[in-house]
């Protein structure tokens, strides 16, 4: 699935990311709204990840779909 697949099917993913990353709320996931670049400093800011780590971990979110 593209990124563009899960931005427009972003509501119905919210549980799947939410269940990946259990740190976020469901504000911060709704806040996020599909948008790749908000979900990654997200992950950055709430796991204290690098911008490299925080990018491969949605990118093997983004292949499990």
């Amino acid at each position: 699935m593209n990124w563009d697949e899960i931005a427009g099917n972003w509501k119905q993913l919210q549980g799947k990311v939410r269940q990946q990353w259990g740190r976020l709320t469901e504000d911060d996931v709704a806040q996020v709204a599909g948008q790749r670049d908000q979900l990654e400093g997200l992950l950055q800011e709430k796991y204290g990840l690098a911008q490299d780590e925080a990018k491969k971990q949605v990118d093997e979110f983004q292949q499990s779909l």
